[in-house]
């Protein structure tokens, strides 16, 4: 089946595996950023969509020795897909470390509120009062508009007070 499949079209006149190949790459970030399983799985998928790209170049015997510019140019990115493979692979490692530190360090999380009358344990331990805090300096134009702003308030509560 895949020997009539013209790859040169398929890749060059519509771009349907690179169009894959780069939603798999996306996905593969999003699952490592997101620190969720399956992000090397969707990297490998994004490289076998990628595939379609060697079928575009004719590697003649002993190319190796005197590689063509394409030939170069796929071995590079053959070469570039490996090591971002071990790149992967590294981040899917540390990100399930930092995973595993996190759980141990979790705090309690309830699943649906809960309304209790005691005190939480934490709040036992505050229940002595705090030292009341200095009021800091306030500039001169902030203080004049506060007392404007109280001003206008006590008029306003002895208007309310006499039609009452």
């Amino acid at each position: 089946g895949l020997e009539s499949v013209d790859w040169r079209q398929l890749g060059i006149a519509h771009g349907g595996p690179y169009l894959l190949a780069a939603l798999c790459f996306y996905c593969s970030a999003a699952m490592i950023a997101a620190r969720r399983p399956g992000g090397v799985l969707w990297y490998f998928m994004g490289v076998v969509a990628g595939i379609p790209c060697l079928y575009l170049v004719t590697f003649e015997p002993g190319w190796w020795n005197d590689p063509s510019a394409a030939e170069g140019a796929i071995a590079g990115a053959c070469a570039g897909a490996v090591l971002l493979m071990l790149a992967v692979w590294e981040l899917r490692l540390r990100t399930q470390r930092k995973a595993e530190s996190a759980e141990q360090v979790a705090p309690l999380v309830l699943s649906q509120p809960v309304l209790v009358s005691e005190p939480l344990p934490d709040q036992r331990k505050r229940s002595v009062p705090a030292k009341p805090v200095r009021p800091a300096i306030v500039p001169a134009a902030i203080a004049r508009q506060r007392a404007s702003f109280a001003a206008h308030g006590r008029k306003m509560n002895a208007r309310r007070r006499r039609a009452v």
